[in-house]
């Protein structure tokens, strides 16, 4: 499809939406007035207005907040942007920015460049502590940039919006998410639906509505201009790559520097049922490597020399924990919040495995700290609720999801039987968007269009929560693009982690704008081993 270019100035935006709006005078009884906060334009041309007025404000940089627990020098502030672009002079959110300078020299300097972690519903605002701690894979990178993070439309310090009382959010134990019955799944199913309601009910259909990653997109072309940045450089990672790629598709000139880690699937019919789907085969498969790892040291952890038998000693901690919750609140779905680290992040493996094995060996509360909520943590409980809920919304508003449960059934059925680790708990976190109560857009077709530059796509081979095939659909569909492929290694985001194959092209790419002439494999990063007693 052909994108239209407007071509006329931002004055003449502003002055010709003004003027659309019809004067009120006395003669005018049958028609009534409307003031500017009513005019509606395409939301491609909301951005340019908006962005216009992010310029001319800029942002005002002051020291963070004290709860926001981010150390000096990084500073924060506030961006403006509409609620809907295609009411630009209407409603208006608040979205929190923090920056840390580039350390080396002004002639060094190369610009702002902005991080998303993921999500959706994740906050970026730790991303400048990566300089301020000096992280050795960073340190060139920031003589060159300023690291900016920023908390999405409705995350954090951003208009957070929520869908549950967060202690009734995080109140254990839940039910088992493995139905034994029929009666079960209508249990889930009445759940979701609660659930759905609870978001329109607590955040508003106006907020709700325009929960999109298209929007976010937007506010991000919003951010760059209140950052005087004529071009955008960005890393995003999971989730944040997806937003990356709509970016690059809506505002593919906007672009200087784009690197997306771990990538989403942005085929418009992967979007975002089937991708979640695709999880559960990853996620079983990771966690087949996990658990292939643990009978590896079984001389440490005692857990099974073989997988099978490290999976036959999950099966029965599950089936223990169902009968009798640990400490009366670690069920089987509070074990999968915890057990689930492990197939993320390998960086999690000892971890898990070292809880896990000490409470085999009588201590409880090794696992009741790791996977017990906690009450009393009303700000970690109100984030937690506050994360699920823009996961949900964003992913509702994204995209039509399926109505008839009985597809939600068959496929989740049919893919339990083989990739039973994750597979119900995955449908009913997803479930409410089946009874989502706003309108469900189209995604938007990720490709690449003139004035794209050259993107960076870093994507390991055996990651669980973004598949290989993502990284492959996307590199399709950005001509030019170069693909670092990390292959045998799974953790979820790779451009953190050591391993300088992938490190010095990432580093590369930022500071010269150069990639190689094809795409690269590179091997995995170091393997983890037990931690020390």
């Amino acid at each position: 499809m052909r994108r239209t270019i407007v071509l006329v100035s931002t004055g003449a935006l502003i002055a010709g939406a003004i003027a659309a709006a019809p004067a009120a005078t006395a003669q005018s009884h049958d028609q009534p007035s409307r003031s500017p906060r009513s005019v509606t334009v395409p939301e491609s041309v909301g951005v340019v207005i908006a962005a216009a007025n992010a310029a001319r404000k800029g942002i005002d940089w002051a020291a963070c907040p004290a709860s926001w627990n981010i150390p000096s020098p990084i500073t924060c502030g506030y961006v403006t942007v509409p609620v809907d672009y295609g009411k630009p002079f209407g409603a208006t959110v608040k979205l929190a920015v923090d920056r840390a300078g580039n350390t080396g020299t002004p002639a060094e300097r190369q610009g702002a460049l902005i991080y998303n972690p993921g999500g959706p519903g994740g906050s970026g605002l730790r991303f400048p502590v990566r300089v301020t701690t000096s992280s050795a894979l960073w340190v060139k990178t920031a003589k060159a940039y300023d690291f900016v993070g920023f908390d999405p439309r409705g995350v954090g310090h951003s208009a957070p919006i929520s869908c549950e009382d967060p202690q009734e959010y995080v109140k254990a134990p839940k039910a088992d998410p493995v139905p034994d019955s029929e009666a079960d799944k209508l249990a889930q199913r009445k759940l979701a639906a609660e659930y759905a309601n609870g978001c329109l009910e607590r955040t508003g259909a106006r907020m709700l509505s325009q929960m999109t990653t298209q929007n976010t997109a937007r506010d991000l072309d919003v951010i760059r201009a209140a950052l005087h940045e004529k071009k955008l450089n960005y890393l995003g990672v999971s989730y944040g790559t997806y937003l990356g790629a709509v970016y690059a598709t809506l505002f593919p000139t906007h672009v200087r520097r784009l690197i997306v880690d771990s990538v989403v699937n942005p085929a418009q019919d992967q979007i975002w049922y089937r991708n979640n789907l695709d999880q559960d085969v990853a996620f079983q498969g990771r966690w087949d490597d996990w658990e292939a790892w643990v009978a590896t040291y079984d001389s440490v952890y005692h857990l099974g020399d073989t997988p099978a038998k490290v999976e036959q000693k999950w099966l029965a901690l599950r089936a223990a924990a169902k009968s009798h919750p640990i400490g009366g609140v670690v069920g089987p779905n509070e074990l999968l919040g915890f057990f689930q680290n492990a197939p993320y992040y390998d960086s999690t493996w000892a971890t898990v495995a070292g809880v896990w094995s000490r409470y085999e060996a009588g201590d409880t509360q090794a696992l009741l700290d790791a996977a017990a909520p906690d009450l009393s943590d009303t700000a970690g409980n109100i984030s937690a609720e506050n994360s699920n809920a823009v996961y949900t919304a964003v992913e509702c508003a994204d995209a039509k999801w399926p109505t008839n449960w009985r597809t939600w059934d068959r496929d989740n059925t049919a893919l339990h039987a083989k990739y039973p680790f994750l597979t119900w708990e995955n449908a009913w976190l997803n479930l409410p968007c089946a009874t989502w109560g706003v309108k469900q857009q189209r995604p938007v077709d990720v490709r690449s269009h003139h004035g794209l530059p050259e993107v960076l796509i870093v994507q390991s081979t055996r990651d669980a929560a973004t598949p290989y095939t993502g990284a492959l659909e996307l590199h399709r569909r950005l001509a030019g693009s170069r693909l670092i492929t990390e292959k045998d290694a799974g953790s979820h985001g790779v451009t953190n982690l050591v391993n300088p194959c992938v490190n010095s092209r990432v580093e590369s790419y930022l500071l010269t704008g150069t990639v190689d002439a094809h795409d690269v494999v590179c091997g995995p990063h170091a393997a983890p081993v037990p931690a020390a007693s």
